[in-house]
């Protein structure tokens, strides 16, 4: 395996751990701050290492720009959090890129598995576990924001909260 591939193995491994412990942690704690720092870390390794991965198209390709985007959602997700900015509208901001940052390296992890499946197509064993991942971690990401932040203290601003109630039009 060459050393770039083998680093890009090692950090998504630990990056889907260490996403995983920063979900299971108490939002807001100590350990939640340093698991997510770890997580940050590892992911921006993985995609650092992603963008020197040239086996599969042999040059820059559709993977590249998606560690690109997966680079701009960690960035997002980091920057509201060590911001604290806008100051009512950071924690709610930061669980949507942060969360969004997992679910696409849970579809990455799910395409590699497909990719690899015997009898799939290559097409087929990416788009599909990507598409099962992503439909379900958006569900997740929407129906459990409210009841994350609130354990937090935070509640929606009053504009957000009339808009899904239909109150504005």
């Amino acid at each position: 395996m060459h050393p770039a591939g083998a680093a890009h193995l090692v950090l998504a491994t630990a990056a889907l751990a260490l996403g995983a412990a920063v979900l299971r942690s108490t939002k807001g704690t100590q350990r939640h701050r340093l698991l997510g720092v770890l997580y940050v870390f590892s992911m921006f390794g993985l995609n650092l290492t992603a963008l020197t991965i040239y086996g599969v198209f042999g040059g820059f390709g559709v993977f590249h720009a998606l560690a690109l985007a997966s680079l701009a959602t960690l960035a997002a997700g980091f920057g509201f959090a060590f911001m604290k900015q806008p100051r009512s509208l950071w924690i709610g901001h930061h669980y949507y890129f942060m969360a969004w940052s997992y679910v696409g390296l849970c579809a990455a992890a799910a395409a590699e598995i497909g990719s690899r499946l015997p009898g799939v197509s290559f097409a087929s064993g990416v788009a599909i576990p990507s598409v099962v991942v992503i439909t379900i971690g958006g569900f997740l990401i929407h129906a459990r924001r409210e009841a994350t932040l609130a354990k937090l203290g935070s509640r929606l601003p009053t504009r957000q909260v009339a808009a899904r109630s239909g109150e504005l039009r």
